[in-house]
Order: structure tokens, then sequence, then C-alpha cells
């Protein structure tokens, strides 16, 4: 029994530390881009910001969406999708978007919701801050965006495994946050799948919210059954504000997911 208890700790704690491996490769060049630090009052310290500027910002006058996105730091995430993105604009594939990258300080507790399970309070010496989390974003950092470049109403979050649950936490409870939510492989088997458990009574309660969802699920065996439940819940829910798609991918692994289905969510997304 013990050694099974140590198994599934460990497999949690493998889902939510796996995108932090996704760090800057050789093939991830750090693209030119703005940092910043905003002193947070939600958060009780400082964040490190990074923001990507499609190459003719400067040379026009246009408002543009924002994009953004937790695991954000440069040796995170921020670099593969800011690259990302270039290249899907060059090819007028997605219109042109700002990213914001938000680095991690603590990121299991800034990406996950409160949970009674016992093991997921031991992944880390603290958990359950995505709310406070969520409030600095809405709070501080649109403002700061705002000041600092020109956007338009059309906001985009992402998220890969713990960011993604963060999304699709984001997407039930503060609906109209963002217009589009992208969540790759998210870790919906936290708080023993609540955030699935409750989907159906949130989406009635949201109907009148216009958003799109787009979300992917892999083979790993603790998210794929949460997916694949989701998108049966979505598909039975009856609502003409919501548009939607899930991206079933058994021959992707939790590590892989991220680069394999990005361009596919991204242009789903933007589609005219």
């Amino acid at each position: 029994m013990k050694r099974r208890s140590a198994l599934i700790l460990s497999l949690l704690c493998t889902f939510l530390i796996m995108s932090c491996a996704n760090t800057t490769t050789s093939k991830d060049v750090v693209p030119q881009h703005d940092t910043f630090k905003l002193q947070s009052n939600q958060l009780k310290e400082e964040r490190v910001i990074n923001v990507w500027t499609p190459k003719d910002y400067g040379n026009s006058m246009d408002s543009l969406p924002v994009i953004y996105m937790a695991d954000g730091g440069v040796k995170e995430d921020f670099p593969h999708i800011a690259n990302t993105l270039e290249e899907l604009i060059k090819e007028q594939k997605i219109p042109a978007v700002i990213l914001v990258g938000i680095e991690n300080t603590q990121r299991r507790r800034d990406l996950t919701g409160f949970t009674t399970v016992a093991k997921d309070k031991e992944i880390a010496p603290v958990v359950g801050g995505s709310e406070k989390f969520r409030a600095f974003i809405k709070e501080e950092l649109f403002q700061e965006i705002e000041k600092r470049y020109r956007t338009k109403g059309e906001r985009t979050i992402l998220g890969e495994s713990a960011a993604g649950l963060f999304v699709v936490e984001t997407f039930f409870l503060e609906p109209e946050l963002f217009a589009n939510y992208i969540a790759f492989d998210p870790s919906l088997w936290w708080n023993d799948h609540f955030l699935v458990r409750t989907a159906k009574a949130s989406l009635e309660k949201n109907k009148a919210v216009k958003r799109k969802l787009w979300f992917a699920g892999s083979n790993a065996t603790d998210i794929f059954p949460y997916t694949k439940e989701l998108a049966t819940i979505l598909a039975e829910n009856k609502d003409d504000a919501l548009e939607w798609t899930y991206a079933d991918e058994p021959n992707e692994l939790h590590t892989t997911i991220f680069r394999a289905t990005k361009n596919k969510a991204l242009t789903w997304i933007f589609k005219k």
C-alpha cells in the first residue's frame, strides 16, 4: 500500500513538473522581446513579464490581440511559442498578435486551485493559489499591458499540463476574462477531477458568455480519461455562444503534445 501511494505521488509530481521540462533548447532561439518587472499586490511579490511583438509592430498603429501564457519565462516556453507565432504570422495563417509570458516563481502554487485530496497537497509547500494568480492577471497585468502596448479587446490564454489546468479552471470560473482558451493536456485529475465533475453546472451557468475553447489530450493515463469526458460533456451541452474543439492525440506523450499540436491550436483559434 505504501509503495502504491508513493507511486501515485510520484506521478502527480511528474505531471505538474513536466511542462517545466520544456525549457529553452538549441532549437528555441530566444527572439527579440521586452522584459519588465511588475510588483504584484495580489501575489505579494515581484513578477517578471516577457512580451513579444510581431515584426511590423513598430511600423504600424494597429491595435493587436494579446495571448497570455503561464510558463512564460525565457527558460520556459516563451521562446518556443513566440517563434511559433512569428512563423504562423509570416505564413499568414494567423493575424498579428502580441505574446505576454509570465515567468514562474512558485508554479504549483499559482496554477492549482483548491483541493480536498491529501496527496495533491503533498506536491508543494503551497498549492491552491490559482485564484490569486488569476486576480493578478485580471487586476494588475491586463492594465499594465494595455498601458504599454497597443491592444484590442480579444485576449487569449494558453497553457500545458498544470498551466492547462489553470486555463480550463479560468474557462469555467471566470469565462469573461478571455475570448479564447487553449489547453494542452490539462491536468484535470486535480482535486479528484473537480472541474470535470462540475462541468455541466458551470456550462449551464455561463451560457451567455461568448468564447472559444481548444483543448487536447495525449496518451497520459491520468489525463486522457478526463479530457475525453470533458469533450463528451461539451458535445451534450447546447450553447450557441460557445465554440469548441477537442484534439484527441493518442500517439502523443505528455512531453510531446505541446509542440505537436501548437500550430493546430493557434490556427483554429484565430481562423476567420
